[in-house]
């Protein structure tokens, strides 16, 4: 292949998007990923003849760009999306209460749902409805929201502790990686304003039916494929370099078959943000150390295989309870008889490193006790994946840490879901990360694409 104008570093979710983008546009792109796969941090092995999640990964109507990115791979049919929003949650008595939007304009389509939410006392719910209002009222471009804890606004404003626990650590925990005592005001309004409360179909949940690793690092290759890119994975890179050119960079790989060093009109790099501390030249401007404080946030499932099916809902949150969220993951897995469970904990620095018999000890009892039906099954297997740095750490006070898409060189841009896209860590941030780095490439090559990102249909 000839010299690529861009070279995309990482396969993750952002390289993908951007990769695909550049090339739908007409440039010639290489990409290179260290790993022998495609996915990023959405991947899935084989064990035991069942296709396994490394983790449970949700999406919502809300989430144009990465639905886009879907249906541009041509697999958004392997996910489902519901058409209405519906939550079930157990408390530690086994009592369920929903989450669930009525056929009324926002922000009045869950009035309904937080007045009969029946883990909270009847003043407590009217207090979450009031600052649910008011959480959508705030600025999101008052960068000092970043500076206080969503915990901590919410007390100030009345907030009981059991409220945080039993309904915002709910929401917070599972969107932003990190508890609502830690987790920033500022995206913790940006979940709430366009999760639930700027459409009243936004939040509706959507998830797939089949493999992760099929359903991106897999689809990704073969769309890529067809539109002229060339995929290198097993193929490390140590280092970005800036050419003798202004408007050219290069990248050093360590590893693969390839060419160790790749030349490029623009390179795109979409590792994480530890490794793109290491990997960027001074040129790019970029402060290492600011990167580097962005942190980790682990998050850790608990994957179950029964002789029988014992849960009815596709998911289940709780409250009161360390289970945080099941899900019925019998499909995907590809099991015939019995039910796969996935027991998804994020913000789980308590738990991560622990033995998997100490995980079995305190987690089984547990779901067996609010799952009544899986007391007289057989759990058949029991093991555990975990991500150590699934997100950077969503504190509040981490804004000012994250880079924007260009750098101070021209021919380098930033990718990943770490990036200021004002989106926390998630799949949709991912995918948005990647359109703006393909945009400020290819406008660095006089190129332009469309892109994925399409109007989300009403319900």
């Amino acid at each position: 292949m000839s010299r690529p104008d861009v070279v995309v570093v990482g396969g993750g979710l952002a390289g993908l998007a951007a990769a695909l983008r550049c090339a739908d546009a007409g440039a010639r792109v290489t990409l290179l990923e260290g790993r022998g796969r495609l996915g990023g941090a959405t991947w899935s092995f084989q064990r035991d003849g069942l296709w396994v999640d490394n983790g449970q990964h949700v999406f919502l109507r809300c989430c144009t760009a990465y639905r886009g990115f879907l249906r541009r791979l041509g697999v958004e049919h392997q996910t489902v999306l519901q058409p209405q929003l519906e939550v079930p949650i157990c408390d530690e008595a086994g009592d369920l209460a929903w989450l669930c939007r009525n056929r009324l304009p926002a922000p009045l389509h869950l009035a309904s749902s937080l007045l009969a939410y029946r883990h909270l006392p009847l003043r407590e719910r009217l207090r979450v409805a009031s600052l649910t209002r008011a959480l959508g009222a705030l600025d999101l471009d008052d960068r000092r929201l970043d500076e206080q804890s969503l915990g901590d606004w919410l007390l100030a404003r009345g907030a009981s502790e059991a409220s945080l626990e039993r309904f915002w650590d709910l929401l917070v925990r599972a969107t932003l990686n990190a508890p609502a005592r830690e987790a920033s005001l500022r995206l913790s309004a940006k979940v709430f304003q366009t999760g639930l409360l700027e459409r009243s179909d936004a939040g509706d949940i959507g998830y797939a039916k089949v493999p992760l690793q099929a359903l991106h690092g897999d689809a990704a290759a073969r769309a890529l494929t067809r539109a002229g890119a060339e995929l290198r994975t097993g193929c490390a890179v140590a280092r970005v370099e800036p050419a003798g050119e202004k408007h050219a960079a290069v990248v050093v790989a360590r590893g693969g078959d390839g060419p160790p060093r790749y030349e490029a009109g623009a390179v795109i790099l979409a590792v994480d943000h530890e490794a793109a501390a290491t990997m960027l030249p001074a040129e790019a401007g970029v402060d290492g150390a600011a990167l580097r404080g962005l942190g980790r946030a682990p998050i850790l499932n608990l994957h179950l295989v029964y002789d029988r099916h014992v849960m009815d809902p596709p998911f289940v949150a709780t409250v009161g309870s360390p289970l945080q969220w099941i899900f019925d993951r019998t499909e995907p897995a590809g099991l015939r008889e019995g039910q796969v469970l996935a027991v998804s904990l994020s913000a789980a620095q308590e738990w991560v490193g622990r033995s998997r018999a100490e995980l079995r000890a305190r987690f089984v009892p547990e779901l067996e006790r609010l799952v009544p039906a899986a007391r007289g099954a057989e759990l058949r297997k029991f093991f555990v994946t975990s991500e150590r740095a699934a997100t950077f750490d969503q504190r509040a006070g981490t804004h000012l840490d994250r880079a924007g898409t260009r750098t101070a060189h021209s021919a380098i841009t930033l990718a990943g879901a770490w990036t200021d896209t004002g989106w926390p860590a998630t799949m949709e941030g991912a995918v948005r990360s990647g359109e703006a780095a393909a945009g400020a490439a290819l406008d660095e090559l006089g190129a332009a694409a469309p892109s994925f990102t399409t109007p989300a249909a009403h319900a």
